[in-house]
């Protein structure tokens, strides 16, 4: 090993420990979707000690950063979701949550502390970049509505690519989950009221029963994906709540369902959508009743750019981590937002947790702090350099 690279590998090795430091400070001082305002301060804070300038764009919660633009050329984004979840710890760990009830058991923490570390490593380089790379550290991505926040904030002015992460415990450390096209899914709510007219338990024929109408309504609407979806299609409708009645012995007046529907396409979305509605309304007036449907709007599919993702999947080689396909995921991520402004690629990060997403014991290898960081900052610099060497979509080549 020569000297240089002895050098290199011990600013690397002391990145890792203040990536970590950062990621367990974060971990302990959980804050709610906009409500980051501590969040908010402490990445300021070290970003501005880290000689890297904050943007001037306004946001409540959350906030944009640059590196470069020292050198004219592209601008490429890099975005970080900073949000905890209200979910009471369960991990035992010594930095674990300080405040009751809420936890960053999404890996939120480990998505900042890792953009923070690419912004680091840019910084260092700061004069060599042909461009400029901006870092969107946003609010809300539990309630999919900071990716709007931001996107009103101007912050993907002038963007031509924006790339995003999420921690996969299901992955081992130096793994980078990479695939075109659809990754996650468009996730949707509904909330269903289903009125009917009521009775005594014993005089059902008096009354029109809301409870018989929503579980004939449950079961109905699961023939949507096998009957009205292509097999080569997926899509997920799911009942989780149920809620009727206050006593053994009446018939109530009104019954409310709720759940969520999950698709990877919207043509797909757009037509189960619109079955759902049809398939509950039918079958509540066949039961005498009347349906009332309220749509939940969550964000659309994640769809990566093909051209993006194969430029990750040569930046991973060249770094020495193993990029595979990953099986896409039902979950929502509004990172899809930025998506349907500009091309961008969403990827998984392999983190070797023990626990899935939003578990109250979840947890993951801080060694994948660095390889996160270091992927990031080199696919920012060869997608500045891909982009340079042609014009901007509408520009004369």
């Amino acid at each position: 090993m020569t000297s240089e690279t002895l050098a290199q590998q011990e600013r690397l090795e002391e990145l890792a420990a203040r990536l970590v430091a950062v990621r367990r400070h974060l971990h302990e001082n959980p804050e709610l979707s906009h409500e980051e305002f501590e969040t908010t301060a402490f990445i300021k804070a070290w970003l501005e000690e880290a000689g890297i300038r904050i943007a001037p764009y306004s946001l409540r919660t959350g906030l944009i950063a640059e590196v470069g633009g020292l050198r004219p050329g592209p601008v490429v984004a890099i975005r970080a979701d900073i949000d905890a979840l209200p979910i009471q710890e369960e991990t035992g760990l010594p930095y674990a949550s300080k405040i009751p009830g809420k936890m960053h058991a999404c890996g939120h923490d480990f998505h900042t502390a890792a953009v923070l570390g690419a912004a680091y490593l840019l910084k260092q380089k700061e004069e060599e970049l042909p461009g400029t790379v901006r870092f969107l550290f946003q609010p809300a991505e539990e309630k999919a509505s900071g990716a709007l926040k931001v996107i009103g904030s101007g912050a993907l002015e002038n963007v031509r690519a924006v790339f995003g992460l999420h921690n996969k415990p299901d992955l081992p450390v130096g793994t980078i989950g990479i695939k075109e096209g659809p990754l996650m899914a468009a996730a949707d709510g509904f909330i269903a009221e289903i009125e009917g007219r009521g009775s005594h338990a014993a005089l059902p024929e008096a009354g029109s029963d809301p409870i018989v109408a929503s579980a004939q309504i449950v079961s109905a609407v699961q023939s949507i994906v096998s009957r009205n979806i292509s097999s080569l299609d997926s899509a997920v409708v799911s009942v989780t709540k149920l809620h009727s009645g206050t006593a053994w012995n009446v018939i109530p007046e009104k019954a409310l369902l709720e759940g969520t529907i999950r698709t990877f396409d919207e043509g797909v979305r757009s037509r189960v959508l619109t079955r759902f509605r049809e398939v509950v309304e039918g079958v509540a007036a066949a039961g005498g009743t009347k349906a009332s449907l309220r749509w939940i709007q969550g964000p659309p599919p994640v769809n990566n750019s093909a051209e993006l993702a194969a430029l990750a999947r040569t930046t991973a080689d060249a770094l020495g981590y193993s990029a595979i396909t990953p099986v896409p995921s039902p979950a929502g991520e509004d990172f899809a937002f930025y998506q349907r402004e500009v091309p961008g690629l969403f990827v998984f990060v392999g983190t070797d947790g023990p626990h899935e997403w939003h578990h109250p014991a979840f947890d993951l290898d801080e060694a994948a702090l660095p390889v996160s960081a270091r992927f990031f900052s080199e696919l920012a610099v060869r997608t500045l350099l891909e982009l340079s060497e042609r014009p901007a979509s509408g520009e004369n080549g």
